[in-house]
């Protein structure tokens, strides 16, 4: 590792945020799958998470068997995990719960049935628009889980400092920061993931004026 990075978040020092990080233990797991191009971007969240949450697993790659193997616990049961991912609606679905800001459905698309087992985790796939869609399309195992429809509160912390295609899609860490709280999580847990994104952002923007 280069002497100009952080060897713990591998971000380049001037914008590193360790400094910041604060652990916050949940009960909910997260696993990030991550594209493998998306080591190389500089404001790349998943590091964040992974140093904020004790609960977070990131895997870098394109492809695994199963939510097993991407685990690597041969007890993990899909049922009990969630995958944050657009999906088509079940017209069934009522328009009060259309307008939540964050939405659990089952796997067709249906409102996810109270007496359901509990959730253990949720999956975010992690990098581009097109890489998330890559990682969905090789992973067909994803379609065996929940699914969390996301309608966030606010406009991406990135601003211009990273483009997205549409004003509603986020970062991977500001899309866990809003579905933990929805799923019983406290809400201080989204303020500090934010709060970190934000440093972050403005410390690249400070170097991008010098």
């Amino acid at each position: 590792m280069s002497e100009e990075h952080c060897e713990k978040c591998g971000k380049p020092r001037a914008i590193c945020v360790c400094d910041r990080v604060v652990s916050l233990p949940t009960t909910l797991r997260v696993l990030v799958l991550r594209h493998p191009q998306e080591d190389d971007a500089i404001l790349g969240t998943a590091p964040l998470l992974a140093a904020s949450l004790p609960s977070c697993e990131v895997r870098t790659g394109l492809s695994w068997a199963s939510l097993a193997h991407a685990l690597d616990r041969e007890d993990a049961d899909p049922t009990r995990w969630a995958v944050v991912y657009p999906t088509k609606i079940d017209p069934t679905v009522s328009a009060e719960a259309r307008e939540r800001p964050v939405l659990v459905l089952d796997r067709k698309g249906r409102e996810r049935d109270a007496d359901a087992p509990a959730l253990e985790g949720i999956v975010v796939l992690d990098g581009t628009w097109s890489q998330a869609k890559a990682l969905w399309w090789r992973n067909p195992w994803l379609l065996k889980l929940s699914r969390v429809v996301l309608r966030p509160r606010e406009p991406s912390i990135y601003g211009r400092a990273r483009k997205e295609p549409r004003r509603e899609y986020v970062s991977t860490l500001e899309a866990v920061a809003d579905v933990l709280p929805a799923l019983g999580e406290p809400e201080t847990t989204r303020d500090q993931l934010r709060r970190l994104m934000r440093t972050m952002v403005q410390r690249y923007r400070d170097q991008q004026t010098r």
